[in-house]
């Protein structure tokens, strides 16, 4: 299974904070997300744009997924922002506020003009981007696609919106299912939104549980005390492990061979079972190294 790697929790970490930056290393999170977007003021872009080069440069982030949130390229630092990303060995830009194709091949341009060869991430969070997303995830359909990654910004579709969440997050169901399945039809992983508040391990708890039942491989977090949480969620279960080793044991027994369905247990498992199972069983190994 190509390019198939943990996402489970992926940490924004201020690239204006080097003792945040050091501390990335040894967090659980599979991702580290080095942010010169939100989380970083105007006066101190320059500053944080250099201290995440450094901070990669040093090294030490193990198996990490290591990538850089820009500025979005019209704005004043989103050129050296990009120029800055493709000049180190992280694995991703995600680029914030994705909200055509044509922004992601402006990204692209960028990157091979640079020599770089790193991956696409884009962030979906504005109500155009929501409208355009399966035409922008068709991008990943091209040949040579850099596009791997879909990342759902609540907080900004919220602010477009004026939408209000209640804990089921209602009225972004339109949001988060349209997302999810544009990027899935072109083989894209896609990542939840943050949850804000990081001491209501209950709350995150609940809407971790609800973005993977939506289909989602994984969640943004916004603090080091939630990735333990994400990580179980995300992980598949004991249970879901021994189930899909059975499925794929039993489909690979002599009689079973080049049968498209088989009775497990008073109920009929197909080859999709069996490409399911494979994939469970791939992830959790991937999990564990």
């Amino acid at each position: 299974m190509p390019d198939l790697r943990p996402r489970r929790s992926a940490l924004y970490m201020p690239g204006s904070n080097a003792r945040a930056l050091e501390k990335a290393k040894a967090v659980a999170a599979d991702v580290v997300i080095m942010d010169l977007e939100d989380a970083v003021a105007p006066d101190v872009k320059a500053v944080a744009r250099a201290q995440i080069a450094t901070a990669i440069a040093a090294g030490g982030f193990g198996r990490k997924e290591v990538v850089i949130r820009t500025n979005a390229l019209d704005t004043a630092w989103g050129i050296d922002d990009l120029r800055m990303a493709a000049s180190t060995n992280a694995g991703a830009v995600l680029i914030p506020k994705v909200s055509s194709p044509q922004m992601l091949a402006d990204v692209e341009r960028v990157l091979v003009e640079s020599g770089s060869a790193q991956r696409i991430w884009a962030m979906i969070e504005t109500p155009l981007g929501v409208l355009n997303a399966r035409e922008i995830a068709a991008c990943a359909g091209h040949k040579n696609s850099r596009l791997t990654c879909f990342v759902i910004g609540t907080n900004d579709l919220v602010k477009e919106t004026r939408a209000e969440l209640d804990q089921h997050r209602t009225a972004a169901q339109y949001w988060l299912s349209a997302i999810m399945t544009a990027g899935k039809a072109y083989g894209l992983d896609v990542l939840d939104g943050v949850y804000n508040d990081f001491k209501d391990l209950e709350g995150l708890l609940r809407e971790s549980r609800q973005g993977r039942q939506l289909g989602m491989d994984g969640k943004t977090v916004i603090h080091p005390d939630q990735i333990a949480t994400v990580n179980d969620v995300f992980r598949p279960s004991e249970l879901e492990i021994a189930a899909a080793e059975r499925i794929i044991a039993t489909f690979e027994q002599p009689e079973n061979k080049g049968r498209g369905a088989i009775t497990m247990d008073g109920r009929m498992v197909e080859l999709l079972h069996a490409d399911m199972a494979r994939r469970t069983v791939a992830l959790a190994r991937a999990i564990d190294g």
